[in-house]
């Protein structure tokens, strides 16, 4: 069985947790953004390196490696995370391959084309451009921090297995998913200390952790 692991975000108490519920994985599926914005990015990183995985990169690796890409609320929390990682890490993070495709199906951050461009729950007027030229019947991606699934209008199936660990869906549980045999999707969600997670965001990442944990803590993007 395949276990898609999406936006960890340097939440290890949340990926230990999802790790424990998930006995019945065989291999590992790794979406991208996996340290920036937590308080474990080393050792988020060092538990996945022991998973039998594939890894993509997210946006989040890009921009780790490229600070200047990213908003300038977001540098202090780069520059930490980077500062934790190492500059070797760091490059190697950011060179992952963008995509993999095998079995009919396209494994991506956001979306097949970006890595912050992605779909939502309802279709969007730019989803046809999203998946111009695809041919694979089912694309996984991340990135939105939602957990669900549909089909495009054109029937390519969509899967967004949700974040291991910044939900924005209003469930603070962490979410990941899972492909049985038979290529069927089942999402899935588990219960962690999320408050205590959001404390350690704040103790580590000083004033650049307040946005971050006030994520966690509301499972939430908009937490003005």
């Amino acid at each position: 069985m395949l276990g898609l692991l999406y936006d960890v975000h340097g939440n290890l108490p949340a990926l230990e947790a999802v790790l424990d519920d998930a006995g019945d994985v065989d291999t590992w599926l790794l979406g991208g953004d996996y340290t920036l914005f937590g308080a474990w990015p080393a050792e988020t990183l060092d538990r996945l390196r022991a998973l039998d995985a594939i890894w993509i990169r997210g946006n989040c690796e890009r921009v780790t490696a490229v600070p200047e890409d990213a908003p300038e609320p977001v540098r202090g929390a780069i520059s930490w995370c980077a500062g934790m990682l190492g500059r070797d890490v760091v490059a190697e993070m950011a060179a992952l391959p963008e995509t993999h495709a095998g079995g009919g199906t396209l494994f991506c951050h956001a979306s097949p084309g970006s890595d912050e461009r992605s779909f939502l729950p309802e279709a969007g007027p730019d989803e046809p451009e999203l998946l111009d030229g695809v041919e694979a019947e089912l694309v996984v991606f991340g990135h939105t921090h939602l957990a669900f699934a549909r089909q495009s209008a054109t029937g390519v199936a969509l899967v967004n297995p949700g974040s291991v660990g910044m939900p924005f869906d209003g469930d603070p549980r962490a979410a990941y998913a899972v492909v049985h045999g038979d290529g069927q999707v089942e999402h899935r969600r588990v219960a962690y200390d999320h408050v205590t997670s959001a404390a350690a965001v704040r103790g580590a990442l000083g004033p650049a952790g307040e946005l971050p944990a006030a994520r966690i803590e509301r499972a939430s993007v908009d937490v003005g």
